[in-house]
C-alpha cells in the first residue's frame, strides 16, 4: 500500500540546516534594524522557527549577533581572497581586483548593512568590537601578503574601502551633487 499525500513522512531539518538558515535570516532582518533595535522573536520568524529553538541553536543575542558579524565577515574575506587569486592567475594589479571585487560586494545590502551596523554595534559590545578588531587584522594582513601593499597604500586601501561603506550605506549617487561623484570615485 502506498502512502497518500497526507501520509508521506516529513523531511526534518537539521540542526546545521536551521542554523544556516538562522544565520541568513540573521544577516537580512539585521541589516535592516541592526543589531541592537531588532529583537530576536523577528529573526526567529524569519527564520521559520520558533524562539525558543532559536536559543537552541544560538544561547544568546550576542551568540546570534557574533556569529553573523562573522558570517558577513566571511563573505568580504572571500572576496577579498578570490580577487587576489585572480589577479595571481591573470598578472593583474592585486589592489585594483581586491578593490573592483569589493565595490561589487557592496551592492549587496545586506552585507553592506550588516557590516555598517556591526561597526555601530562594536562601541557599545564589546564582544562585537573584538570580532571586528580581529577581523581588520586578518584583512590588513591579507592585503600586505596577497597584494603587496605597503601601510602607505592598506591604510589608503582601507580609508577609501570605509568612505565607499559610507557612500554607499547613504544611498549617495552622481545626482546628489559633486560631491557625491567626486568621494564615490576613489
Amino acid at each position: 500500500m502506498t502512502p497518500s499525500a497526507t501520509q508521506t513522512k516529513r523531511t526534518l531539518s537539521t540542526a546545521e540546516e536551521r542554523r544556516e538558515a538562522v544565520l541568513e535570516a540573521g544577516m537580512t532582518v539585521f541589516a535592516e534594524k541592526g543589531f541592537l533595535g531588532t529583537p530576536t522573536t523577528e529573526v526567529a520568524k524569519a527564520a521559520g522557527i520558533s524562539q525558543a529553538y532559536l536559543f537552541r541553536l544560538f544561547p544568546t543575542k550576542t551568540d546570534l549577533v557574533l556569529a553573523v558579524v562573522e558570517r558577513s565577515n566571511q563573505r568580504i574575506e572571500e572576496v577579498f581572497l578570490k580577487g587576489a587569486a585572480q589577479a595571481k592567475a591573470t598578472g593583474e594589479e592585486p589592489e585594483e581586483v581586491i578593490g573592483e571585487a569589493y565595490g561589487e560586494l557592496l551592492e549587496d545590502r545586506t552585507v553592506l548593512m550588516t557590516q555598517i551596523h556591526q561597526f555601530a554595534a562594536a562601541a557599545s559590545m564589546p564582544e562585537v568590537a573584538e570580532v571586528s578588531r580581529t577581523f581588520f587584522a586578518k584583512l590588513y594582513d591579507l592585503a600586505r601578503e596577497q597584494a603587496g601593499m605597503d601601510q602607505e597604500r592598506a591604510h589608503a586601501f582601507f580609508a577609501t574601502g570605509m568612505l565607499l561603506n559610507v557612500m554607499a550605506a547613504i544611498g549617495a549617487q552622481d545626482e546628489h551633487g559633486e560631491w557625491a561623484s567626486t568621494l564615490r570615485v576613489c
